[in-house]
């Protein structure tokens, strides 16, 4: 994996020539070596038509390439940061979380819609991540970020997960995810427990979870 956690706020990256890497522009804390930084235009994967997606979906967040010959320590804000490896699945996650992603990685934009259905974009209205989520599949690691530290719960067909929707990092897998109420008289006359609304992760794979309901 090219991507290796120094301390739960920092990862470094090793570089080899002919790979590259994307990260949030502002990112790098030090780095040794033959390695270059530029802005990415395209803010990563997929050419103009697929940055032209993502600007219209909210999803494009200023990216920097990285290449060269060498290490790179990552981090950015004090944030907790988890490596997550993919292994020809697709991660699920919010453009505003990522750190840095591997270019063999293939970027994409999700509508909610299409998780969850009417639900699906509910949530994303809920949780206060719009209509579209970031996509990347392949082979390959990402460094998101969170606060706090990150639990690495297992989803699987016999016990689906449900997570509080600010709560919520990411997830990989063949997951599907809806948003769950419960509401009842008592939240109707703001008595209830403060968790009427939850996400509901079912399928086979795996939801990360942060110590902390603050969004980034």
């Amino acid at each position: 994996m090219t991507f290796r956690e120094i301390n739960s706020k920092m990862v470094e990256a090793t570089l080899v020539p002919g790979q590259r890497l994307f990260s949030q522009r502002g990112a790098m804390l030090a780095y040794r070596g033959d390695v270059s930084f530029t802005p990415n235009i395209q803010g990563g994967q997929g050419g103009v038509m697929s940055m032209i997606g993502r600007r219209v979906a909210g999803e494009a967040t200023p990216l920097m390439t990285v290449e060269g010959s060498g290490t790179v320590f990552f981090g950015h804000g004090g944030h907790h940061i988890q490596v997550i490896g993919l292994s020809g699945d697709t991660l699920y996650v919010e453009a505003d979380r990522l750190l840095a992603f591997e270019g063999t990685l293939q970027q994409g934009t999700m509508f909610m819609g299409s998780q969850g259905g009417i639900m699906g974009m509910v949530r994303g209205q809920v949780t206060g991540q719009g209509l579209f989520t970031t996509t990347l599949k392949g082979h390959g690691a990402v460094a998101v970020m969170a606060h706090g530290g990150v639990l690495e719960i297992p989803v699987t067909p016999q016990r689906p997960v449900h997570v509080d929707p600010q709560a919520y990092v990411a997830h990989h897998g063949d997951v599907r995810n809806k948003l769950s109420t419960a509401l009842g008289w008592r939240d109707m006359v703001g008595r209830g427990s403060g968790e009427a609304f939850q996400l509901e992760l079912s399928g086979s794979g795996t939801v990360y979870v942060q110590a902390s309901e603050e969004k980034l």
